[in-house]
């Protein structure tokens, strides 16, 4: 008897989990990607993954810790949902369908997964529950089902216990983990190195409420050693607190932690319902990080019967001079005389810096009507930012009453004897109730004056003071005004919000977000040149960004010599190559009309860049190292080609064996200048004009921080 041979299948049988019934498994429709799901000894719901035979997420448990309730009954407070379970019934199907996004990267997505629904019983406190997995070509999604039932009705949340176990010390594009912000620069560190890295990650931010030396924000971007891409977020974040991971660093396990409520608790919950789908993102191809629409897919279809007025918005506006300190939001500093909606203007001292004037609000007019851009944003146009963050009773916002210098229907009907719409702005300063009080008059004044899309705000502490920005209750107010907004026929773009997790499928009249640190920080402290390819595999892969890209004049000093040392931390093409390589059916041209004008032959191609595509290939990705990427615009034919790189600069070759047979295309290249350089020659730039066809190769050399942008126009 070879003694040997059965140890060894003893200790391989002890590491595994021990199956109540024989294991169930579910492979994508390709065979590339399997989940296997078990039950251990004590009945605690595990799973695994792999790729292409390649351990992916190593056996990990699930389940959620409910709280104790003292209306509960039958000792509901007594038994958590995370072990004691047996499977009752496992049932498969295979779904494929092909859908038409209202806008987006590609005219049609396909979704095709394989399904199966463990449906598990927990004798002890006789309830039932179903974790479903949804298994794609390129990851999965698996979420709890609570069925209504009389022994599980109202319940609490104290904590998820959803793990992800890794298999080795990856390296990883982290953010960390925070109830309120994503404004943070991306750390890369390996998954060891986390804690040591988590204080310098944090300092200098606002915000306090870092969990944990090891949680991160998701979306989560790793890479293994041996070259599998890994991605860990979540997808239709509905009536559910938003998830971050939290590391055990000894043993590589990331597990959800929830974003609490002003008591702690993370969930208040009646079923019929369910959580979240978490999420797995995987292939040995960085590219597909981008291509692939698990996160979209995951989510309902549009819930909108008629999306006739859903629309991409490309906008200029009353933003940046206020952003780099020349104007102001608010009308006077003279605080102590002025009071929301009963002040006498006459008898009030104008600071002569408000950005949100009659005059200067004609002038973006004039330049969006030029350059053929659709909108224009005012931000600072009514009363209340005169104690804004400071939340006094007398200067929260009602959203409706104009500063005396901003004459509302006059400056609208300017704009739309133009061609042009005003986009309007909604600062709540995080007064959540606030706002929704005044929700339905602030719409209905939209309408009044033809404003077709808000950009709402939410800095500073949630009031009621102790929630928190990413909580149950406040993630339902984004959506409530969201679909609010629908009714109204109004596109929404919420900064400082929740980030995405693509419920922009179910409601495309959400436009965009900010969810992360944008083109704002240009103008504070910079952003490293690989943040912005960095943002496309982590926070883009929730939904689009409005990340207010396009300055141009990417020394700051050269018109604010309040900020003389201050610049952009890319070259002025690598501002170009923004519109591409990060997808937003809502773009904002950031820059000062008098910036445009000063390098009006660069300008062109944000004139001329599409904001909805019929298709995208991705030519080239690494994670915050560079992104190459092609589009075809929508109904023209038109193909466009950008990239963007980080600080080490890149060389890249593009062969266009995607360009239509036959077909001759006019070709604009946007390059760097040889001796181009983020630090010492930003605005260094070449313009080229070539005939090209497909097969035809192109080839650049991005300059640190750089990129390019090509048009390329059928003839």
């Amino acid at each position: 008897m070879n003694y040997s041979k059965i140890l060894f299948a003893l200790a391989i049988a002890l590491m595994l989990p021990t199956c109540g019934l024989e294991a169930q498994t579910v492979t994508s429709p390709n065979g590339n990607v399997a989940v296997r799901f078990s039950l251990s000894q004590d009945g605690v719901p595990t799973y695994e993954m792999t790729y292409k035979k390649r351990e992916v997420i190593r056996p990990s448990h699930l389940g959620l810790e409910l709280a104790k309730d003292k209306h509960a009954s039958k000792g509901l407070e007594e038994t958590s949902l995370m072990d004691g379970f047996t499977e009752e019934d496992c049932k498969r199907s295979t779904f494929d369908e092909t859908w038409k996004p209202v806008w987006g990267e590609t005219s049609t997505i396909r979704n095709h997964y394989n399904e199966m629904a463990v449906n598990l019983y927990q004798k002890a406190a006789n309830r039932h529950i179903t974790i479903r997995f949804r298994v794609y070509d390129y990851g999965m999604g698996l979420r709890y089902e609570f069925p209504q039932q009389a022994d599980l009705n109202y319940f609490i949340i104290k904590e998820e216990h959803t793990q992800f176990a890794m298999t080795g010390d990856h390296t990883a594009y982290w953010i960390p983990g925070d109830y309120d912000t994503q404004e943070y620069e991306t750390q890369i560190t390996p998954l060891s190195g986390i804690r040591q890295r988590m204080k310098t990650a944090v300092d200098g931010n606002a915000s306090q409420t870092v969990f944990s030396p090891t949680g991160v924000q998701t979306s989560l971007q790793m890479k293994t050693h041996d070259g599998l891409y890994i991605n860990i977020h979540e997808a239709a974040c509905v009536n559910y607190p938003t998830m971050h991971l939290n590391l055990d660093d000894k043993n590589m396990v990331f597990e959800s932690w929830l974003t609490p409520d002003a008591t702690g608790m993370k969930g208040y919950m009646q079923t019929p319902c369910q959580s979240p789908w978490r999420t797995v993102l995987v292939s040995d191809d960085a590219r597909d990080m981008l291509a692939c629409k698990l996160t979209l897919n995951l989510n309902e279809p549009c819930k909108i019967e008629d999306t006739s007025w859903i629309h991409p918005v490309k906008y200029c506006g009353v933003w940046w001079e206020m952003i780099a300190g020349n104007n102001t939001w608010n009308y006077t500093d003279d605080l102590p005389s002025v009071k929301l909606g009963e002040t006498d203007y006459t008898k009030v001292k104008p600071n002569g810096r408000h950005g949100a004037n009659n005059a200067e609000v004609r002038k973006y007019i004039d330049f969006a009507a030029k350059n053929h851009l659709d909108e224009v944003l005012v931000e600072g146009w009514d009363e209340g930012w005169e104690d804004w963050y400071g939340h006094s009773k007398d200067y929260v916002f009602d959203f409706v009453t104009p500063y005396p210098d901003f004459d509302i229907k006059a400056l609208n009907d300017y704009a739309h004897s133009k061609g042009v719409k005003l986009m309007m702005h909604h600062e709540t300063s995080a007064s959540t109730q606030n706002y929704e009080r005044h929700l339905g008059a602030a719409y209905d004044l939209m309408n009044k004056y033809g404003y077709d899309a808000v950009k709402s705000g939410y800095v500073g502490d949630i009031i009621p003071r102790g929630e928190h920005h990413y909580s149950q209750t406040i993630n339902n107010h984004y959506l409530y005004c969201v679909t609010e907004a629908a009714k109204h026929h109004i596109m929404v773009n919420a900064h400082e919000a929740v980030r995405p997790t693509g419920l922009c499928r179910t409601w495309p009249n959400l436009v965009g977000n900010e969810s992360a640190r944008g083109t704002e920080y240009e103008s504070f402290s910079g952003n490293e040149p690989y943040h912005t390819v960095i943002l496309p595999f982590t926070r883009l892969q929730g939904g689009p960004m409005d990340y207010t890209p396009g300055i141009l004049e990417t020394q700051i000093g050269t018109w604010n010599p309040n900020k003389k040392d201050m610049y952009v931390h890319t070259t002025l093409v690598g501002q170009l190559a923004l519109y591409m390589v990060m997808y937003s059916p809502l773009a904002m041209a950031a820059d000062l009309p008098e910036n445009y004008a000063k390098y009006d032959d660069a300008f062109q191609f944000i004139r001329d860049v599409p904001l909805d595509w019929d298709d995208t290939k991705y030519l080239e990705a690494e994670p915050a190292k560079y992104i190459t990427v092609a589009r075809k615009a929508k109904k023209t034919g038109d193909w466009y080609l950008g990239g963007k790189c980080d600080a080490d600069g890149h060389q890249c070759s593009v062969k266009l064996d995607f360009l239509d047979k036959h077909a001759v295309y006019d070709c604009t290249i946007y390059a760097d200048a040889k001796n181009a350089d983020y630090k010492t020659n930003p605005k260094a730039y070449v313009i080229t004009h070539r005939k090209v066809r497909r097969g035809d190769v192109l080839k650049f050399t991005e300059a640190p921080g750089g990129g390019f942008a090509v048009s390329m126009k059928r003839l």
